[in-house]
């Protein structure tokens, strides 16, 4: 079984790689998606996160207010490094088991998409990695067209992540997204082809 580690900085076109990854037939484990249901209530990430910063976190229906979390998070370098000081091994344990489940399923591709797959140190789960890489213009344009956020909010989020040219230091392939849809969906295909099918 061949695990990629597929990662990038925010608005880097890292999902849409993911998307086609698994329309080609790779199973998918979606690191943000494991901290969601790590964050639901009674959960281990929803106690240690409510503990360690209030339940000014928490939306009415009791659960964890990711944007309100954001606010804070992405202004303090602290904070950020207390939440990944929670989250981190609580998301990699999960991750490693839905990794093993898979390959017991007999999957023969599987993709760890992770925007801190590096910065959490949790590369010891996949074979390679692949980083998605972006101009930063069209970054900000991409965010502020899907989420709304002003060009202060996306930077500061930038900001908090690993540069680009640090990742791409980590990556065994790396994925330009500058020109079209179309353009990217080649790149993959024809490393869907030397990578997986060769």
């Amino acid at each position: 079984m061949l695990v990629i580690g597929l990662t990038g900085g925010i608005g880097t076109g890292k999902s849409y790689v993911a998307h086609v990854l698994k329309n080609m037939g790779a199973c998918l484990v979606n690191a943000d998606l494991l901290g969601h249901e790590l964050y639901e209530p009674g959960r281990q990430g929803w106690c240690q996160v409510t503990s360690a910063f209030g339940e000014g976190v928490l939306s009415d229906d009791r659960r964890i207010d990711r944007s309100k979390l954001g606010e804070i998070v992405f202004n303090d370098s602290a904070s950020l490094e207390q939440l990944n000081s929670i989250m981190h091994p609580l998301i990699f344990r999960l991750a490693e088991k839905r990794i093993e489940d898979l390959s017991r399923d007999g999957a023969s591709v599987v993709v760890l998409e992770a925007a801190l797959l590096i910065e959490a140190d949790w590369v010891s789960l996949v074979d390679e990695i692949w980083v998605t890489v972006s101009n930063e213009d069209d970054v900000v344009n991409r965010i502020k067209e899907r989420n709304g956020l002003s060009e202060d909010a996306i930077r500061a989020r930038m900001s908090a992540q690993m540069s680009q040219v640090e990742r791409v230091l980590h990556a065994d392939i790396v994925i330009e997204n500058g020109e079209s849809l179309a353009d990217l969906d080649i790149q993959i295909q024809d490393l869907w082809r030397k990578r997986v099918l060769d």
